[in-house]
């Protein structure tokens, strides 16, 4: 195995766009009543056969280097939260420039894609928080201007400390990974005791854990498992990992289960009018979070 810091260019970004884990997930998990109805959902899967090629590089990666001691290396250095610091709308700026070139999808920057997910939870008539849940849900990705490989920001999270599921995408490359044959690690249960809760669980790293992490003191508790588990497909998609559940947990799922399809089938090539939405979203900034935003 590959040192990290030994890593080519091709294995730290293997993939041309974050947007292709997006459209794996949604071949995965295709919903019929797509948000977006400007476009239908199977118009999204237009990637030409060498992206999937890429798609499973990505997860060879991620499964290989996302070991319970690379993870709690990662929060030990990005929770601090001691890289930058700026105020909630330059943040968005910062976020933008995060550009998906190659993105068939649509030319919208990540601030417009975001304000998409927030208008379409907005338009159903959900609680405001929940709205703010989908204007920040994606703001980890700035790990990728912080120099994180891709496979480190996004893709489908899971435990790590205890055995995988085979539940997870592409389950055979954990036998890659040296947690898979550590005895401490890849028992059922590993460092964890049944039902602990998964706020006692450590989660691969990525978007999700950052901007849980970074919202935490703000939104309420359905609004931080929105934000912490919407990419744990395993879980709310697959029913995997029961015995690591509290009631807590159980109760909070159908939580998770309700953002998952604004998260996955909101994007549509319309660009919002952010003039117009402005006053509403500073009105919502100001309820919820601080003036400025630490990274």
């Amino acid at each position: 195995m590959t040192p990290v810091n030994k890593l080519t260019e091709a294995e730290i970004n293997p993939l041309q766009s974050l947007d292709e884990w997006e459209d794996d997930v949604l071949e995965r998990y295709p919903d019929p009543e797509s948000i977006a109805t400007s476009k239908k959902t199977d118009e999204y899967r237009n990637y030409e056969t060498p992206v999937r090629d890429t798609v499973r590089e990505f997860y060879r990666l991620n499964h290989t280097y996302q070991t319970y001691e690379f993870v709690q290396e990662k929060r030990a250095n990005y929770l601090k939260f001691d890289k930058k610091e700026m105020p909630v709308w330059d943040a968005f700026q910062f976020l933008n420039q995060l550009v998906d070139d190659s993105d068939p999808d649509t030319d919208l920057d990540q601030f417009q894609h975001l304000l998409q997910t927030s208008e379409a939870i907005r338009a159903d008539g959900h609680p405001d928080w929940m709205v703010m849940v989908g204007l920040m849900h994606d703001m980890g990705k700035v790990l990728c201007l912080f120099g994180e490989p891709q496979w480190a920001v996004v893709g489908d999270t899971f435990p790590v400390g205890c055995g995988y599921s085979n539940k997870v995408v592409f389950p055979e490359f954990f036998a890659n990974n040296p947690d898979y044959s550590d005895s401490r690690y890849n028992t059922k249960l590993g460092v964890y005791k049944e039902g602990c809760g998964l706020r006692n669980v450590d989660m691969s790293w990525g978007h999700d854990e950052y901007v849980y992490q970074m919202m935490k003191d703000y939104l309420p508790e359905p609004a931080l498992y929105m934000l912490r588990y919407h990419s744990f497909y395993a879980w709310h998609r697959e029913g995997e990992y029961s015995y690591l559940l509290d009631d807590h947990d159980r109760e909070m799922l159908k939580w998770v289960k309700l953002f998952n399809p604004y998260d996955l089938y909101s994007k549509n090539p319309t660009p919002p009018d952010w003039n117009k939405l402005r006053p509403y979203y500073q009105e919502l900034a100001n309820k919820y979070l601080p003036e400025r935003l630490k990274f």
